[in-house]
């Protein structure tokens, strides 16, 4: 008999996009662009330029200078944006460290280890990541107050890790529900402990998730102002760069810097901009890797 070809009912035609379609979407794109780099290139404009033509509307840079990046780095006036710097990476690398120290662990007993409620705890760990930082910033202070904390480094890196532990734990935890189990099982039928098996095959797998909860947690620890600004308590041996940016001085009185401070704000924010466009492919594969078995 001949052959009869059925169509798949399945089966369905990608709709085509006319022209004018496209048009609006790129349209729409450009919007968004300049709508989120716009203020990031006008900090640009002025961070090269002269103090004395700060408010130049001119949308391209004008009279054009190094000086700003110079101010930024004086201390005469009682700025320590240099230190600010090296306080930032501390802070932002401990609270990275801590974080996937101990929510690498938590995430993968919340997907191995037998136990019940496990949705709810994953839903009190959502809901501690959305608590809002200003409602604990006067009980913090008090606390930290009494036992001699306040203006230290463990006072600054504390409250980051409250808050990057629900986000490492909650992005972990899909990413180990989607490895497979065998890989487990078989470093276990040879002989190695469910630690062993963990820190020798499952971590080495987990790469991806890992480094891209590294990177967003270090981001909001680096970015992070509103607690900062208060447990550092005026200390500039601890004060991280968003708190010195803050208190930046000029050379004048009751004179804010604003050129001094765009260039401040570009050396803060260019080497995490050029990261994050690095490696942004690993980031995505790292975000939608628990959405795929």
């Amino acid at each position: 008999m001949p052959a009869v070809h059925t169509k798949d009912p399945s089966a369905r035609r990608t709709p085509r996009r006319g022209p004018r379609r496209r048009l609006w979407l790129y349209a729409g794109a450009a919007v968004i662009v300049v709508w989120c780099l716009g203020p990031f290139y006008w900090m640009i404009v002025t961070a090269f330029r002269d103090a004395g033509h700060t408010f130049d509307p001119a949308p391209w840079p004008t009279h054009v200078t190094l000086d700003n990046f110079r101010a930024a780095f004086d201390t005469s006036g009682g700025d320590h944006f240099g230190r600010a710097l090296l306080n930032s990476a501390i802070i932002a690398s401990a609270t990275t460290a801590l974080a996937l120290l101990i929510g690498g662990p938590a995430a993968y007993a919340l997907v191995r280890l037998p136990m019940g409620g496990k949705t709810k705890v994953l839903a009190v760990v959502l809901c501690a990541s959305m608590f809002p930082g200003v409602a604990i910033v006067t009980p913090m202070f008090q606390l930290f107050t009494e036992i001699h904390w306040l203006g230290t480094f463990p006072a600054l890196i504390l409250p980051d890790l409250s808050f990057a532990l629900p986000l490492t734990i909650w992005i972990l935890t899909g990413f180990f529900a989607a490895m497979p189990w065998d890989l487990e099982k078989a470093a276990q039928t040879d002989g190695a402990s469910p630690g062993q098996a963990f820190r020798l095959v499952l971590v080495p797998l987990a790469a991806p998730g890992l480094f891209t909860t590294a990177i967003m947690v270090f981001l909001s620890a680096w970015d992070e102002y509103l607690l900062a600004g208060l447990l550092s308590n005026g200390n500039p041996e601890v004060a991280p760069v968003t708190v010195a940016i803050a208190n930046f001085a000029g050379s004048q009185p009751h004179q804010v810097p604003y050129t001094a401070i765009m260039a401040a704000g570009a050396i803060v924010t260019v080497p995490l901009m050029i990261t994050v466009l690095v490696f942004q492919r690993r980031i995505v594969a790292g975000l939608t890797a628990g959405a795929f078995k």
